[in-house]
């Protein structure tokens, strides 16, 4: 299992991110695809290759196909949105903020699975790239489906347990 893999590689410094990360993907009350879409959305997110590496083969053997596909779109279309927004809301000077995007982002208007699964990962990425916008925004399409905040809050703790793994194990890459 990748995981244990991923775990066993953690130095003993960060035992409680090793047991974190057992405890945010093995024992979560996600339903699977929200879980393991969550994750790999994350993973990608980290910008870490060990973790992306050891992970993604798990979430991909418990993610369908199009949540698998819309997981991977949720990171990459974030990616995006999170540098513009949180760059648009940091300027002091408000204009840009009623300036016009001008930037597709049509997957999140049909990402081609259920729109929550979709916003939950969106919102986990972006907690990962520090987009207050985002979050806020992400979190309130949330609300308003009537997910609830430990739902929300899962979210940002896998987020949170999965860069944590992925700065670690960078960094003990590099020091090796």
């Amino acid at each position: 299992m990748a995981l244990d893999e991923l775990k066993s590689a953690i130095p003993d410094y960060a035992k409680d991110l090793k047991l974190n990360l057992g405890s945010v993907i093995g024992n979560s009350d996600l339903p699977q695809q929200q879980l393991w879409g969550t994750v790999l959305a994350c993973a990608i997110a980290s910008r870490s290759p060990h973790v992306l590496r050891e992970l993604e083969p798990e979430a991909k053997a418990n993610l369908s196909p199009e949540a698998y596909t819309a997981a991977k779109s949720a990171a990459a279309i974030m990616s995006m949105n999170n540098v513009f927004y949180r760059t648009r809301h940091l300027l002091s000077d408000s204009e840009y903020g009623t300036m016009r995007a001008g930037l597709r982002m049509n997957v999140i208007g049909n990402p081609g699975v259920d729109k929550v699964d979709f916003e939950l990962w969106s919102f986990a990425v972006s907690a990962i790239n520090g987009c207050g916008m985002c979050l806020d925004s992400h979190e309130q399409v949330l609300r308003k489906a009537d997910v609830s905040r430990d739902v929300v809050q899962e979210a940002f703790k896998i987020a949170s347990v999965i860069q944590a793994v992925g700065v670690t194990l960078d960094a003990e890459a590099v020091l090796a």
